[in-house]
């Protein structure tokens, strides 16, 4: 059995289509498994069971990057084609079964619709696999006994990020005396050219756990998995932080939540007063550099920082 997942560019839409492939991967067991995917999202993928190999589409002129890939897959036959991507291309492979994405503008959360693309009538959870150097790493860095509040101060674009300095009230309010993590430990994630984005956050609490540098993608996924909540933008670390199991709070403003909030039993999220519609009308300059999530007050995000707590089982 040979599997083909062609999935997306950006960490955060590959994670949301990784509950699919665990789907195969579970019904077909021993199956050997090729994945297609940009050059951001391809470290996801390194631990999946009976991965012969990874193709990085990193995107060239004239299309060459389909070129490329098909280059790579012509010459095998595919009993089973995944397409997230929804190219012809892979339609002309040599295959036995294919199911392609067509983007639509139902109101579902993108899981919902890629899950009903494949025919499944529960949505298949992102599900990212870790190799034993991945939880050694985590054992590590993060410590037993003690609650982690872990936070995604950034994102891919200024107008997603909550003001850091938001995080840090936030945080001492989840972490002080008679919070539900009092004596908590912070842990900030982040890519390492995040990092002066987050520092108002080593500033405040000198002994955070730093993951900004160091810390790939399954390591992170990692030390998520130890933490006790997940705080963050709508970035492809929130999503991941969802995939990992951990409660996971996502933080929205400028972008649809009904398509990409966290996804999963544990998760919720908060937005602005303001919806993405009123925030982004037609004609909206994206080359901003100021943030757009000004209207999101701390008290709002702690309300919902408690009842996820809550409903998650409390403190650890």
């Amino acid at each position: 059995m040979r599997i083909l997942f062609v999935t997306s560019t950006r960490i955060g839409d590959a994670v949301l289509t990784s509950g699919l492939l665990h789907h195969l991967i579970c019904a077909h067991p021993g199956a050997a498994v090729t994945v297609a995917c940009g050059p951001a999202a391809a470290p996801l993928f390194e631990a999946v069971p009976g991965l012969t190999r990874v193709i990085v589409m990193a995107k060239r002129p004239r299309a060459g990057h389909w070129r490329m890939l098909w280059r790579q897959c012509v010459g095998t036959y595919w009993d089973k084609i995944v397409d997230l991507r929804g190219s012809p291309l892979t339609w002309a492979l040599p295959h036995g079964w294919r199911r392609a994405w067509r983007s639509g503008r139902t109101p579902d959360h993108r899981v919902v619709q890629i899950s009903r693309m494949m025919g499944l009538e529960t949505p298949a959870l992102p599900h990212l696999y870790l190799s034993p150097a991945h939880v050694a790493f985590a054992r590590d860095r993060v410590p037993d006994g003690v609650p982690v509040l872990a936070l995604g101060p950034t994102a891919n674009w200024p107008g997603k990020e909550w003001p850091v300095d938001r995080f840090v009230d936030l945080a001492r309010r989840l972490t002080g005396a008679g919070a539900p993590l009092a004596g908590g430990r912070l842990m900030v994630l982040g890519a390492p050219h995040e990092r002066p984005r987050a520092a108002a956050l080593f500033d405040a609490f000198p002994d955070a756990i730093d993951l900004c540098s160091g810390a790939g993608l399954l390591e992170s996924a990692a030390c998520l998995a130890r933490a006790r909540l997940y705080i963050g933008n709508d970035s492809g670390l929130m999503h991941i932080a969802a995939a990992s199991g951990v409660p996971t709070l996502g933080l929205f403003g400028p972008s649809p939540d009904i398509h990409y909030a966290p996804f999963g039993p544990d998760c919720a999220f908060v937005r602005t007063p303001e919806s993405f519609e009123e925030l982004m009308p037609p004609g909206f300059d994206v080359n901003i550099t100021h943030t757009l999530m000004g209207g999101l007050s701390v008290d709002t995000a702690e309300s919902a920082a408690r009842a996820l707590i809550a409903r998650t089982g409390g403190a650890s």
